[in-house]
């Protein structure tokens, strides 16, 4: 019987659920990570499901180039290395949680990509 009266105050409070991706990537470790956190404790707060930070291979992009511009003289070689960091986040949120979840100041050097999709389970 208790279970039937709560159902039924629940009912005209219908909300749609969407599933969040949130993928970060950066070239810092540390601004990545206090991205992630801040997200995170943000949806935790809010009481969401959260799955992640899911750390995704870091990608190393490398350029070897010679030191002289002409040509000239003794072979000698400059080497170079980006790395790329980052992350995955997944929430299940009602619609009008996200902006509140995502509204955090973040670092400029980090990058956030956002697909919201529908959820079929609630």
């Amino acid at each position: 019987m208790a279970t039937k009266d709560q159902k039924g105050k629940g009912e005209g409070e219908e909300q749609t659920f969407h599933k969040v991706r949130m993928t970060f990537t950066s070239r810092e470790v540390k601004s990545l990570e206090s991205a992630c956190t801040k997200i995170i404790q943000n949806a935790k707060d809010r009481e969401l499901k959260v799955s992640g930070p899911v750390r995704m291979p870091t990608k190393h992009l490398n350029i070897t180039t010679r030191k002289a511009p002409n040509g000239e003289g003794t072979n000698t070689w400059d080497r170079f290395e980006m790395k790329i960091h980052k992350r995955v986040i997944d929430l299940t949120s009602p619609s009008d949680k996200i902006k509140e979840v995502t509204s955090i100041a973040i670092d400029p050097c980090v990058n956030v990509e956002l697909i919201i999709t529908d959820s079929q389970d609630a």
